[in-house]
């Protein structure tokens, strides 16, 4: 049962991978108006964001230690973000604010993007070094 949900699963992106192809030919050589092509997109956006919400609800019914896994990730996803943005300063120039239109709030925002990347671009690191290493050793 759950290869054949995984190999329909399967089939069905190649499926809307090799439709969404054609709009995108039709587009390019304007047969098609732009406003039939974002609507296109935001139908293939949607049964993306399905597919992408049903896949673990689905893993989580078969498997439900996974679980267990789930909610590590995301409480460490919380950690990170709590920690980008008590990382991250609100400070605004007379330049930004002028030039720019930046507020406080937005410059914060910002900076917690930006500590969120650091933070995960280094837990990355980490874990491909612990990977490799441990590799070595087994």
């Amino acid at each position: 049962m759950k290869d054949s949900i995984a190999n329909i699963t399967k089939w069905i992106l190649i499926l809307l991978l090799a439709v969404s192809v054609i709009p995108g030919v039709l587009f390019y050589f304007n047969i098609l108006e732009t406003e039939t092509f974002l609507n296109f997109a935001k139908i293939l956006l949607v049964v993306a964001v399905a597919i992408m919400v049903a896949s673990p609800v689905y893993g989580f019914i078969t498997n439900p230690q996974n679980l267990v896994k789930l909610l590590i990730s995301l409480g460490l996803i919380v950690v990170v973000f709590f920690v980008g943005y008590s990382m991250a300063g609100d400070a605004v120039s007379e330049v930004q604010d002028v030039k720019y239109g930046l507020t406080q709030t937005t410059s914060k925002m910002v900076g917690t993007g930006l500590y969120v990347t650091y933070i995960s671009f280094g837990l990355t690191v980490l874990s491909l070094l612990y990977a490799s290493v441990i590799k070595i050793f087994k």
